[in-house]
């Protein structure tokens, strides 16, 4: 069986699947801290779970496994950087070089490695293995990731990267031979993005040097004029400007929430308007990079469970050939399309553990076969 570890700063999640990558066991801790919310197995309590050590330990016990029945723990890690563009074994080197990304993902990646480290300490030989939310984008030619700065600004590693990669990943993998062709990827949930999928492989996405960019998303702007950031920061410092960008913006600051069902009990049309046209007007952009469009595959909270918005984006659409079947829809079926229809359009749950899991057994796999 394999650990799948999603660290975050004040969260842990634990998944275990075996090995048919069906998941056997979950554990979680919230706000890690003196008053901690575990929960697993039917388990729900506070506890005074100081350090992500402590949680990790506590979560592992909920899990009910003794740590010799894995075979190594997967991490997600959020950003690989223009070097980490594969699932790999964690390696001092390949550690190092995660921290090395940290200026990149100043909120994400000292969480993962918190995570990682803190597996180290309980199960110091337990094999560790490293996926990156950011891997699945490392195709995109340069024309897509490249920000039209001085070389060296350039050098230093400002340019687009790409995230959401996991869930793609997963995406492609889920629809198998249905994912040939030009495929519109649309993960939206709390963060969004656009993916530009052609034969499996990724040729552009929404999100750039961080996840900010794209979408009008629950608390971040989406796409935003570099001076109108400038400004704000004028206005409000660095760390006001970035606190605004990323966690007052989006659908909160438009409508007061950043939840689609309670945008829609408030009647929040504004908001829910907003998110719509941004996310046709971005897919026009990943149509014309993939000269052309074959078929939607919606995933994420909102792509899978907002029956409206999928309608709503899909209607904006129309001119493409696409259209959705109504009672499919309503029902959240995985086939949308409408009779007739020249673009497919699918549901695909979110499976993002799973693809981390399916990664590091293949790994496995390669080494034993070795």
């Amino acid at each position: 069986m394999l650990l799948v570890v999603n660290a975050g700063s004040s969260s842990i999640k634990l998944a275990v699947f075996d090995a048919a990558l069906v998941q056997v066991a979950w554990a979680r801790v919230t706000e890690i801290g003196a008053a901690a919310l575990l929960e697993g197995a039917g388990r729900r309590e506070m506890l005074a779970l100081p350090d992500h050590t402590t949680a990790m330990a506590a979560a592992l016990a909920t899990l009910g496994l003794p740590l010799s029945a894995l075979r190594g723990a997967a991490h997600r890690v959020v950003h690989g950087g223009a070097a980490l563009v594969a699932p790999c074994r964690i390696t001092p080197a390949v550690e190092a070089a995660i921290a090395d990304c940290i200026p990149l993902a100043p909120l994400h990646n000292p969480a993962n490695l918190t995570g990682i480290r803190a597996v180290t300490a309980l199960a110091p030989d337990l094999p560790q293995y490293a996926s990156f939310d950011t891997a699945f984008h490392a195709s995109n030619p340069e024309l897509a990731t490249a920000y039209a700065l001085p070389a060296a600004e350039r050098a230093r590693g400002i340019r687009r990267y790409g995230f959401h990669g996991l869930s793609y990943a997963a995406l492609v993998n889920h629809l198998g031979p249905l994912a040939k062709g030009r495929l519109l990827a649309c993960h939206l949930g709390n963060g969004a993005s656009l993916c530009a999928i052609r034969d499996g492989v990724s040729l552009a996405t929404t999100m750039g040097y961080s996840p900010l960019d794209g979408l009008t998303m629950g608390t971040r702007t989406g796409s935003i004029d570099g001076n109108a950031v400038l400004r704000l920061a004028e206005l409000h410092g660095i760390d006001g400007a970035a606190r605004i960008l990323n966690r007052e913006s989006g659908l909160l600051a438009l409508g007061g929430a950043s939840d689609m069902r309670a945008l829609r009990a408030a009647g929040a049309d504004f908001a829910l308007d907003h998110f719509a046209y941004w996310a046709v007007r971005h897919a026009g952009s990943m149509v014309a990079a993939m000269g052309g469009l074959d078929a939607i595959a919606f995933t994420g909270g909102i792509g899978e469970h907002d029956a409206a918005m999928r309608a709503a984006i899909v209607q904006g659409l129309g001119f493409l050939g696409a259209a959705l079947d109504p009672d499919a829809n309503a029902a959240h079926a995985k086939d949308l399309t409408a009779p007739g229809a020249r673009v497919a359009i699918w549901t695909v749950p979110a499976e993002e553990e799973r693809q981390i899991a399916r990664e590091a057994m293949g790994l496995i796999a390669r080494k034993e076969s070795a």
